[in-house]
């Protein structure tokens, strides 16, 4: 039986599903017949995945290449799920295909929203706290309901323009591919597609550290001493039990920490995700900064029981490269508001810059809602190439706050629209009309900047 029958025919678990749907160009080797889509997703996260979504439901023949083995990025992957912010002044202003998503794993897990009626104390009140592997699989369900391929563990070899668009070289673990495609989309986190090409990216001297999502538990805080632990905690920074960043807020009580059960509490110094060298120095800085922390924890009096409950297998990274687009969002135009011309979503979240002395936010001001052009999600100087998600072309301030959740996904679904809207017209996304861009979104419940 050739190596492709037994993958079609081949049993999982017991028996109860069964391989049998893969098609003959998923499978293709190096040697096999082109892969033919028309957008191509280079990234599965948090923007890549409902970028993937709207554009197969806008019509285009959509593939999805992931390097990990699921959806959802930041929010699954590395953990953080608790996306937000959708709501801004006791009003929504994102949703859309992210939006639904999230309140389909918040219904199916039994959960509650936040009360979005009354604008909160601290912006995080406003974040939504999902299962963070049922948020993957619905994800999953819903890109395969719209018609989109789905390849995990591949990442781009080679990127190389045509008339027609894109040959885009993938390999991953027994398959090398080539895929061909009209529109591309950079959801990587790191615009990378962007750097193979060899066009403009900006990266600061010093990026935000990255954190490793973990909880500690075993003890009653109620019940701790919060001047011996307080104690304790100094003497540990003191003599290198401890180093800075095990707790991000350094300077603060450790009991604070915790309280929280150290979940988003550290920080990972250095944390790149350029390379698979660079990401792994991240996950070992990471873990050791766990172990850290976890064995001083047990040594506290009344935290003897502590136990290591969660830990996710990649430490989050805040910052990397961000694009040069054909317009960049400043942080005067976030912080005032800005309404772009071709505006294609809103965004929401205080400036919030973490470094080595932890984190300081700059709420926006009452009524202050900032926006989000296409342009910026146009690379300068490219055709048919597009990025979503975090390397959005910004300065710093104002990337702090646009990385987001809820703005990555809104962002995602703009770029899989204009894609989709490409594709149609045979035009490149900055030829493309912003109105019949806003029409598919709106049909597929996006909030637009009025």
């Amino acid at each position: 039986m050739k190596r492709r029958d037994l993958l079609k025919s081949a049993s999982v678990g017991v028996g109860a599903v069964t391989i049998n749907s893969l098609p003959d160009w998923l499978l293709a080797s190096s040697n096999g017949p082109e892969n033919k889509v028309d957008v191509l997703v280079v990234g599965g996260g948090t923007a890549g995945t409902i970028a993937g979504l709207q554009a197969a439901k806008a019509g285009a023949r959509t593939m999805i290449v992931e390097m990990a083995g699921q959806l959802g990025g930041t929010t699954t992957t590395a953990g953080v799920n608790y996306p937000g912010l959708f709501h801004a002044w006791e009003k929504q202003i994102i949703a859309g295909l992210g939006w639904d998503l999230v309140v389909k794993a918040v219904e199916l897990d039994g959960g509650e929203m936040p009360d979005f009626t009354v604008s909160p104390r601290a912006h995080f009140l406003h974040q939504v706290r999902i299962n963070a592997p049922l948020y993957a699989v619905l994800a999953e369900e819903s890109c395969l309901q719209a018609g989109v391929v789905i390849a995990y563990y591949e990442m781009p070899l080679k990127v190389e323009e045509t008339s027609q668009g894109w040959i885009v070289e993938t390999i991953g673990k027994g398959i090398r591919r080539r895929i061909t495609c009209r529109q591309l989309i950079d959801c990587t986190g790191g615009a990378d597609i962007v750097g193979m090409l060899g066009l403009p990216r900006l990266r600061e001297e010093t990026t935000q550290p990255g954190t490793l999502i973990f909880r500690i538990e075993g003890f009653e805080v109620d019940k701790l001493d919060s001047t011996v632990i307080q104690k304790r905690y100094r003497g540990a920074l003191a003599n290198g039990e401890l180093k800075k960043g095990d707790y991000h807020n350094f300077e603060g009580e450790f009991v604070g920490f915790l309280d929280g059960g150290g979940e988003n509490a550290q920080h990972v110094f250095g944390a790149d995700s350029s390379t698979a060298a660079t990401k792994t120095q991240a996950n070992l800085a990471g873990r050791a900064s766990v172990l850290r922390l976890l064995r001083f924890t047990r040594s506290l009096p009344g935290c003897e029981n502590a136990r290591l409950v969660k830990l996710l297998p990649e430490t989050g990274v805040r910052e990397t490269y961000r694009i040069v687009g054909e317009v960049k969002i400043t942080h005067q135009d976030y912080t005032s508001g800005r309404k772009f011309e071709d505006a294609i979503a809103y965004s929401f979240y205080p400036i919030d810059v973490h470094d080595e002395e932890g984190i300081v936010p700059e709420p926006l001001k009452r009524g202050v809602v900032p926006t989000i052009p296409l342009r910026a999600l146009i690379p300068k100087g490219s055709r048919n190439l597009l990025v979503a998600g975090r390397s959005v072309s910004s300065d710093r301030l104002a990337n702090s706050a646009l990385r987001v959740q809820a703005s990555c996904m809104a962002m995602g679904q703009a770029a899989g629209a204009a894609a989709a809207v490409a594709v149609r017209t045979d035009r490149t996304p900055g030829q493309t009309s912003v109105e019949q861009i806003r029409t598919i979104l709106r049909e597929n419940g996006a909030i637009l900047p009025a």
